[in-house]
């Protein structure tokens, strides 16, 4: 039998917790995982580049409901599977996962009140509701700019998103194109073997060093029962992260100053920070870039790394040339150049067999959209770690489900808002900002406008009317026609 009470799309980090969740708290309900992978894990599956970890602290990425009880704080990619594919096989969720199917579209009928989802296999599911868990990126593909004279060079370049196993880098000259989250993981893991890694960024990144061993998580380890330890690392980790980025909103210029003081007790070259760790932007319009124990300032500070701002004039034989004309000698380049972001894994969406432009619908509570009837999708902060929102999504869909099997409901579809302009991901980010008009837009007020704030989200999300500017229908009724914008 195929037909779920529920569908899951994907078994990453968000899909296992969705899962968990809807078992806890509606144990009554059928549900699968449809995974497009053969694995548990999702992003950390798929990425296998050297140095892989978290650019969030775990006792916030991990699932509330099961303390992290490793003592890094930035965790490998390696654990941080380990631990999604544990939690899985603990609570009984992996025998729900149908491993190898690629979801390609979901179709609603207003008539029958369900969706019928296709995989690329040709297999066939339907569900009263789909829980779309597969991330914000493509997994197929990730970003890389067209460069000129890519195939004149002599070297091999890879991207991190698909890092080949047979990469022999031992001694070898490195440059790693790129100033985010995985340029800035991959030069001091790469710079241990290579015989040299240069960072080549076109504009710099607020970079920030944290110890990668949490005092106040382990004190509490020591001291507390696991579970109580676990919330008071969580509430330590969110009330810093959350005032941080409340006071680079407030005084940037302050948050600047404090960044490049730290910046510059690691590296003490006169003019270093100024020229690579200095951006034209204020902090936190994009992403910080954590790292842990400062490990990249190390390696640059002694001498197995370097960073060079300037912008990539072509690929030659011996490796890159600048545009101020000099020339990049490279055996290996990474192509750390960002993602290519989708929204709800790139699944079709129709209603009635009318498609669905996401990009034209806008966001209800950052996690369903309007005029589409049953379906919500997982997107994380993008200044917090994933999990916090994500877990919010689900104790949130599970209430508005709650409430509609109370009161007899068959269909629940946010209604349309009188005006949605605002992006959905409010960064500058050049792979967000790629990337806009795929993905739905916000509103002015609530339930369509998506904060950044956790501290607000986890007291207003649970109280929060899940019949506000929502349609329902009755389950005895005709099921009438959904409007598609």
């Amino acid at each position: 039998m195929n037909h779920f009470d529920m569908l899951i799309i994907g078994a990453g980090l968000s899909g296992i917790g969705a899962a968990w969740r809807l078992q806890d708290q509606r144990p009554g309900d059928t549900y699968a995982i449809l995974e497009a992978r053969d694995a548990i894990g999702g992003t950390w599956d798929l990425f296998r580049y050297p140095g892989v970890r978290s650019d969030s602290d775990m006792f916030t990425l991990s699932y509330p409901f099961r303390p992290w009880r490793e003592p890094e704080s930035l965790a490998s990619g390696d654990k941080i599977r380990r631990y999604i594919e544990e939690t899985a096989a603990e609570a009984g969720i992996t025998r729900h996962i149908r491993f190898g199917r690629k979801v390609v579209s979901a179709k609603w009928s207003s008539a029958e009140a369900r969706w019928t989802v296709r995989t690329a296999g040709g297999e066939v599911y339907t569900a009263d509701f789909v829980y779309a868990c597969a991330g914000y990126y493509s997994y197929a593909e990730g970003y890389q700019p067209d460069f000129a004279g890519l195939g004149d060079f002599r070297g091999r370049v890879v991207h991190p998103q698909f890092w080949p196993d047979d990469l022999d880098f031992h001694d070898r000259r490195v440059v790693v194109i790129g100033s985010g989250a995985t340029a800035v993981t991959l030069v001091p893991a790469m710079a241990a073997d290579a015989a040299h890694v240069t960072m080549l960024q076109r504009s710099p990144t607020y970079v920030i060093p944290q110890p990668n061993r949490d005092v106040v998580a382990n004190a509490a380890r020591r001291l507390l029962p696991p579970h109580a330890a676990n919330r008071v690392a969580r509430a330590k980790n969110v009330l810093v992260t959350q005032l941080f980025y409340q006071l680079a909103q407030r005084r940037p210029k302050l948050v600047r100053r404090v960044l490049r003081g730290v910046a510059g007790r690691y590296l003490r070259t006169p003019g270093y920070v100024d020229t690579h760790f200095n951006p034209r932007y204020d902090p936190w319009d994009q992403r910080l870039c954590v790292i842990p124990d400062g490990d990249l300032f190390r390696v640059i500070a002694d001498g197995r790394a370097s960073v060079v701002t300037d912008h990539v004039d072509a690929f030659v034989p011996e490796g890159i040339r600048l545009r101020s004309g000099t020339v990049l000698a490279a055996d290996v380049v990474v192509s750390a150049t960002g993602l290519s972001l989708l929204p709800v894994g790139g699944v079709q969406v129709s209603i009635d067999g009318t498609p669905v432009d996401i990009g034209q619908h806008a966001a209800y509570r950052g996690m369903m959209l309007s005029g589409v009837p049953n379906f919500a999708y997982c997107i994380g902060y993008v200044n917090a770690s994933w999990t916090l929102r994500a877990d919010l999504s689900h104790r949130y869909v599970l209430k508005l489900l709650d409430h509609m099997a109370r009161h007899n409901l068959a269909v629940a579809t946010p209604a349309e808002p009188g005006a949605a302009g605002r992006p959905l991901l409010d960064l500058s980010s050049g792979y967000v900002q790629r990337a806009l008009d795929k993905f739905p837009r916000q509103g002015d007020r609530d339930p369509w406008l998506v904060r950044q704030n956790y501290l607000r989200d986890v007291v207003a999300t649970p109280r929060a009317d899940v019949t506000q500017d929502m349609r329902f229908t009755p389950r005895s009724a005709p099921v009438p026609a959904s409007k598609v914008v």
